[in-house]
């Protein structure tokens, strides 16, 4: 998964990696950005660097950047666990939150996290921005079955942005190299398109800007994406199938419970005269 994301690294069963964000705090040590205005890759990975400096005894940890503003916290040592809470209270005017083990076994694995965490606060805390940081989603190693082997296809992703390329490796698909804009993905798309029997693509700007609560610039990733659906059209594709991993609702400025639109086009489909792609138009869909 590291290497589909583009890090330099390995992992085995065992370890306990941890999805990190570059956040910002205030004064009194509340959230103030989550995501630390989205710093620059340039930016973040020096701080990887520095934060890889951390020891704490008994477990051997590594920091890994990833894109942007996010990274990866990688464990190894005896008796780690991944059953941990997260730091992160999904809302800004809140304190980062303290790793608790949610089974006995988690509590050598917890009180690592936390000396870490606290070591970086300590080493980031002279910065205005990304003063801190956010972890989630602690897990080792996964197990899924062959997307490829299940559903008897020859699949392969195209994405931008790294954290869905080692997403898409862990379901057995083959990871193609691109850009890092949409526009480029279709390229990538058009390039290998003979190749592959089910291309799985990524589109970030939307969920982005909904994340950071700009619902016009929102609107203006998915005009722009609707721009490029008939480029992806003339490829004739036997099924066309468009959905999302969750609502980001702009006024919200984060993931939500909302129910998430899902469309699927084939010349063996006989519609359901829903003239638009929004989440009330598709209530009165079959699906």
């Amino acid at each position: 998964v590291l290497e589909a994301l583009g890090v330099d690294a390995s992992i085995a069963y065992g370890d306990v990696a941890a999805r990190g964000n570059f956040c910002t705090i205030d004064g009194k040590g509340l959230l103030t950005d989550r995501r630390a205005g989205r710093i620059a890759s340039q930016e973040s990975r020096p701080l990887c660097d520095l934060l890889n400096t951390i020891q704490i005894p008994g477990v051997e940890l590594s920091v890994l950047p990833v894109q942007d503003y996010r990274f990866v916290l990688l464990m190894r040592g005896d008796g780690l666990s991944d059953r941990l809470s997260e730091t992160d209270p999904q809302r800004n005017n809140a304190a980062p939150l303290p790793v608790l083990p949610l089974v006995e076994e988690a509590n050598k694995t917890a009180r690592a996290v936390n000396k870490f965490v606290s070591q970086a606060r300590d080493m980031l805390g002279n910065r205005d921005v990304a003063n801190m940081l956010l972890l989630r989603g602690f897990s080792q190693l996964p197990s899924f079955p062959s997307l490829g082997n299940a559903y008897m296809l020859n699949p392969a992703a195209i994405a931008a942005y790294p954290m869905y390329r080692g997403l898409a490796h862990v379901v057995g698909m083959k990871v193609i190299s691109t850009g890092t804009t949409f526009d480029e993905e279709l390229d990538t798309l058009a390039q290998h398109y003979g190749q592959h029997d089910f291309f799985y693509l990524h589109y970030k700007p939307a969920d982005a800007a909904g994340e950071d609560g700009d619902f016009e610039a929102k609107v203006t990733a998915l005009e722009e994406l609707d721009l490029r659906i008939p480029r992806l059209m003339a490829l004739d594709p036997d099924v066309l199938i468009v959905a999302g991993d969750h609502a980001t609702p702009a006024i919200m400025a984060a993931h939500s419970w909302h129910p998430v639109p899902l469309l699927l086009h084939s010349k063996l489909t006989k519609g359901d005269g829903v003239k638009s792609f929004s989440e009330r138009a598709c209530t009165v869909g079959s699906l």
